[in-house]
Formats: structure tokens, C-alpha cells, sequence
């Protein structure tokens, strides 16, 4: 899988433009907030604040957090059947390449579920509760979409602007990046091969230093004009709200994104993670991984940290559950599929049933039983991200996991089936004795 696209089950594709030229990457990769009295710690390592903020909504404005968190089969709430899709999760738990788990359920705008498993660390590490903050990876893309939406909302750029209008680093074939809008590149359609030079990030260069030597890179389209999966190439985002706020990205972030939406254990970056009191180090196949700091250096394609009740907060927000943070305006431009994708989990029996898959900005979509849903997941090294949700219906499913396993992923569909009140499918296929076909 690639690092931050982590939507191929069962295909080993796209590999090649990663690496190009350079020796394979160190890592094999693809691709709502607790009250502050619990997690008031988390702030430690950010950047010092300016003695000029922005303007921000507070945070009233955010969804409420319940007084009690239905992390209790008696606090649990809603149509679907906790207690069933509870023994679901206990199950794929033991699976070998499982370590630990939190997930979230929102139904109709409501948090009504939440609920850690496993463990941080194979042998005696903690308990994985509703405070233990992970990795968002790739999932970070909506965090970077939805800042740029919003910023261009209240008139800092527009998101019809040309790349090279704000002075970044990235340098394209003929010089695109001059004619390449900021709605093209948070759609992903800068034209580069897929996962364009990530090895070389992996390798320890400069992402700076990378997007500059882009341009000597064969393109796979005419930029514009098709769908091309980026990380490094996708940061470019990060230089143009900093050229446009002259603010650093992550305290763009922060004050205009998790501090009025009251995501209190959100951070940016490796610190953030390692200063989290409860965070779940990587892991691979019941062995700690490496904790890597590659990718948090393009922070606006997978910068992000936090634990699993503010991802649902950021989930409700995508709802439109906090209107003064993001107006209807600014979530419809995110989830508006400007651009048609392949099929987002290969040609898996999941990926088959995800019809009609597009991108919007830094946000896919897909139609599954005739409803739907749209989302992003994530993927590095010793860590999946997913969240995944109907706007109509407000109900949808937030997950965190320190493991490389995929069958979080395949659970997604469980939960919609609840939801939807369809006959059971086992989607885990968990019964099955070979299970080679479930390893990342």
C-alpha cells in the first residue's frame, strides 16, 4: 500500500514513481475533542503564539461534547446495534495483525459511541481508552483542504488562484504551478505520477529540495485533467497559507480549526504525539514499529495527531454541526467531487461496492447502496486513519489504530450496513483459515 492512500486491500500498484531513481524508501506505506479537563496538557512543543491572532469563533460554537461519553453499552445510543457491532470489533481484535483500536459512531449529528481496544504496546501497554491519541496520516489532507476552503471563504485567496502566485516551491514540467489553481492541487490534480519522489522524502531529503526537482519528473496527464494521488506535491498547500496569512501553517490550524471546534488533544507534528500524556506508538504485526518523522515534514498531507473523540468532532463539523467555524458555503466546496478516482479499495469486494469514487478538496466520495458517503483515510508506518460518513443522514464511523492491519477498513462497511438496516455481510471474513489476503 502507499503511505497516505491506503485504499488498495489487495493491489501492490503505484509503486514505482515513489522510489524513482533512488534506493526504496525506509518505510512501506500506502495512503469529538474530550472536555479540556481531560486532555488540558496537550499543548506542549507548539509554537509560541503571535501577539496577533485572528479573528475565530470560540468554542460554544463547536458540537457538544456529552457530560458522560457513551463509552458504556448503557451510555451507548442510537438505531444501530452497539452491543452487536461491540462483539464484531472484539472479534477482528483478535486477529493477529491487530494491536490496538478506538473508534467513534455518530448518528444523526450525536456522538453514540465510543470505545478503545487492545493495547498501546504489545505485551503490557496501556489500554487503548477514548484519550489515546494517534496518527491522522493521510487523514490530515482534510484538516489542510478545510483550512484553504475556509480561508478563501473570507477572502485571503481564492481557490481559483495560480500556485505560482504565492511563491512555492513546487516546480512542474513547462512551469504549471503558474497555471495550476490551489482548487487543482487540493483535488489532486497536479498531473505527477502517483505518490510522485515520497522515497525520496522517506529517504531523509528536503521536501523543498523534492518539489523542486518535480519538474524534471515525466508527467502521468496534462495537469488539470486527471487524478493523480500526492503527498510532498500536496504540501505545496502548507506555503501558500503561510505566504497568504504570514502565519505558520499549524498555528492556522489551530486557532482557526481545533481551538474553536474544541479539539483540545489536536496537535501538529511529531512532538504533539510524543508529548501526548496516552498516545499508542506504532506497530507492525505484534511488534513496535519505528516511529518515524518523514511525513510529518509535509504536515498539510499528514501532519496531523489527536485521539479518537476529537476526530469525531471534526467528523460532526463536516456535517455542518458547527456552522460558525465552517459555513454550508466552505463544506460544500470540500465535498463537492471535482475530479473522478479509481476505485478507492482496488478490486476488493469493498472496493466493488464503493460505486462512483471521486475527490473533492482533500475529501473522496463514493456512493455505497445508494447513499452517499464521503471521507478520507490514512496510512505510515505502524498506523490507519479512516473516517467515513453520510451528510444527509449525519451518521458515520471515525477510527484510529496503531497497526498496519486493513481490516478497520472492511469494518467501515459493517457499520453502514447497521445504519442502513441491511442483512448481515461479513465483511471481515474473519472465519476464513488463510488469512494472507488480510496482511497490509
Amino acid at each position: 500500500m502507499n503511505e497516505f492512500d491506503p485504499i488498495e486491500l489487495d493491489a501492490r500498484k503505484g509503486r514505482f514513481w515513489r522510489d524513482w531513481r533512488v534506493v526504496p524508501g525506509l518505510a512501506v506505506v500506502a495512503v469529538v475533542g474530550l472536555a479540556a479537563l481531560i486532555l488540558a496538557t496537550q499543548h506542549r512543543g507548539r509554537a509560541t503564539e503571535p501577539t496577533s491572532e485572528p479573528a475565530v469563533a470560540t468554542a460554544v460554537t463547536a458540537p457538544p461534547t456529552p457530560a458522560v461519553l457513551p463509552l458504556k453499552p448503557d451510555a451507548w445510543r442510537g438505531q444501530i446495534d452497539y452491543r452487536a457491532l461491540d462483539a464484531r470489533i472484539r472479534t477482528m481484535m483478535t486477529d493477529r495483525s491487530m494491536q490496538g483500536l478506538a473508534i467513534a459512531v455518530v448518528e444523526d449529528g450525536r456522538l453514540s459511541f465510543v470505545q478503545g481496544y487492545g493495547r498501546t504496546t504489545p505485551g503490557d501497554g496501556e489500554k487503548v481508552g477514548a484519550d489515546t491519541v494517534f496518527r491522522w496520516a493521510s487523514l490530515s489532507k482534510t484538516v489542510a483542504a478545510t483550512l484553504s476552503a475556509r480561508l478563501a471563504n473570507e477572502g485571503a485567496f481564492s481557490l481559483d488562484d495560480p500556485l505560482g502566485k504565492f511563491g512555492v516551491s513546487l516546480r512542474l514540467p513547462n512551469d504549471a504551478q503558474n497555471t495550476l489553481t490551489v482548487e487543482q492541487l487540493l483535488s489532486q490534480r497536479t498531473g505527477l505520477p502517483r505518490n510522485a519522489y515520497d522515497g525520496w522524502l522517506e529517504g531523509g531529503r528536503d521536501p523543498k529540495m523534492i518539489r523542486e526537482s518535480l519538474a524534471a519528473v515525466p508527467l502521468l496527464c496534462p495537469p488539470a485533467t486527471c487524478h493523480s494521488y500526492q503527498n510532498i506535491a500536496y504540501d505545496t498547500i502548507r506555503e501558500v497559507v503561510e505566504a497568504a496569512t504570514h502565519r505558520s501553517y499549524a498555528d492556522e490550524a489551530r486557532q482557526r480549526l481545533f481551538a474553536p471546534l474544541g479539539m483540545t488533544s489536536a496537535t501538529i507534528g511529531l512532538d504533539g504525539l510524543r508529548d501526548a500524556p496516552h498516545w499508542a506508538p506504532p506497530s507492525r504485526w505484534g511488534h513496535t514499529a519505528p516511529l518515524t518523522d518523514f511525513y510529518y515534514r509535509v504536515p498539510a498531507a499528514a501532519g496531523v495527531n489527536s485521539n479518537i473523540v476529537d476526530l469525531a468532532r471534526w467528523m460532526q463539523a463536516q456535517m455542518g454541526q458547527a456552522p460558525a467555524v465552517l459555513p454550508a458555503g466552505v463544506l460544500a466546496d470540500i465535498q463537492r467531487p471535482r475530479v473522478n478516482t479509481g476505485r478507492p479499495y482496488g478490486n476488493s469486494p469493498l472496493g466493488r461496492s464503493l460505486q462512483h469514487p471521486g475527490y473533492g478538496l482533500g475529501m473522496r466520495s463514493f456512493t455505497y447502496k445508494g447513499h452517499r458517503l464521503v471521507g478520507h483515510s490514512g496510512a505510515v508506518t505502524g498506523y490507519r486513519s479512516t473516517m467515513m460518513f453520510d451528510p444527509a443522514t449525519r451518521t458515520g464511523v471515525v477510527m484510529l489504530w496503531n497497526s498496519e492491519a486493513n481490516l478497520p477498513f472492511k469494518l467501515q462497511a459493517e457499520v453502514f450496513d447497521l445504519a442502513y438496516h441491511q442483512p448481515f455481510q461479513d465483511w471481515l471474513q474473519l472465519k476464513a483459515k488463510d488469512r494472507s489476503d488480510l496482511a497490509p
